[in-house]
């Protein structure tokens, strides 16, 4: 999943995470800090919170980093990591909290189940789907292209000057959850995965495909707000099915519906902190994050702005993660 607009009206301070350069974005002074409440006098603190490269997710984090902040008094920091250097970060003490984990079943028995530096907060409402998609103009003039049996008849369509002669496609960012090298080479498609670098290219992409009626396939995934303006087409490859997914390299199958959860450092979890409760009752729904997501990507809102729009505009979802 992709890197996002990186637009902020907080301070932005260098730092390093286990020797990875990522920008420390300063969420104090969000709403009124010095009047907030504090359920039971508890001092909130500092407040870590990782933001992976993809605008759902920066919707998601704001919103409850700016809870955290106007409710609860915390001092929020959003920290713009990769999704396995915010797992790594758990362990280090600097990052409290990842808001949107898709699975990462290798990172839960290292952090969680080995080391103990991490902790699962439930759900937090969103579920996601990731696959390949066609802009919708293609399945009006190929109607058999949703079935991966005849992708192989399409490649010549899909080829580009950086497919290497075969059927391109297109994925994202390369940090993102992906099986696609894999599901290339074990399903026997004439095809190649070009990285279009970000969530933004991505969309781009995908966007001008359907404008101009060319062809392109290419990973994508919901929550997604871009899909209410281009509602692409996903393309059926051989169904999930438990386990099937377990070996990276031999993955033949289509991705799993993720439930997706919120994952804690341990140390945060036994702190004490309000912002632990806020972080454990979180939960909202793909049209939640897709509304967020919009006024900051499409309507060019800051973060910041977005989420208190929303949190103003929704006092009795907030209210119950409060309670």
């Amino acid at each position: 999943m992709a890197r996002r607009t990186g637009r902020r009206t907080t301070a932005v301070a260098a730092a390093t995470v286990l020797g990875i350069g990522l920008a420390v974005l300063s969420g104090c002074g969000e709403g009124d800090i010095e009047t907030a409440d504090t359920p039971d006098g508890a001092d909130c603190g500092k407040l870590d919170m990782a933001v992976n490269p993809w605008v759902g997710y920066e919707a998601s984090a704001h919103v409850v980093g700016y809870v955290a902040a106007s409710r609860l008094g915390c001092d929020v920091e959003y920290k713009d990591v990769k999704e396995g250097v915010a797992w790594q970060g758990m362990s280090t003490g600097e990052i409290d909290v990842i808001i949107e984990n898709w699975g990462h079943e290798a990172e839960k028995a290292k952090y969680i189940e080995g080391e103990g530096t991490a902790q699962e907060a439930g759900p937090n409402g969103n579920i996601g789907i990731i696959g390949w998609y066609v802009p919708p103009w293609m399945v009006e003039e190929y109607p058999d292209i949703l079935d991966w049996e005849n992708l192989n008849g399409y490649a010549d369509l899909f080829e580009t000057s950086e497919s290497g002669g075969k059927g391109q496609v297109l994925d994202g960012d390369p940090s993102f959850v992906t099986n696609d090298e894999a599901l290339v080479a074990n399903l026997d498609l004439d095809y190649q995965v070009v990285y279009a670098g970000s969530e933004a290219a991505l969309i781009t992409e995908f966007r001008k495909a359907e404008e101009n009626r060319t062809p392109l396939l290419g990973y994508f995934y919901d929550p997604q707000w871009f899909l209410s303006e281009v509602p692409l087409a996903k393309v059926s490859l051989p169904p999930y099915t438990e386990g099937c997914d377990a070996v990276p390299e031999q993955v033949a199958c289509d991705y799993p519906e993720y439930v997706l959860d919120k994952i804690v450092a341990t140390d945060f979890a036994e702190s004490g902190s309000p912002a632990y409760d806020l972080v454990k009752a979180f939960e909202w729904t793909n049209d939640d994050q897709n509304l967020v997501a919009k006024y900051i990507s499409e309507d060019k809102m800051e973060p910041e702005d977005a989420a208190a729009k929303w949190v103003e505009d929704n006092p009795d979802k907030v209210d119950a993660w409060l309670e």
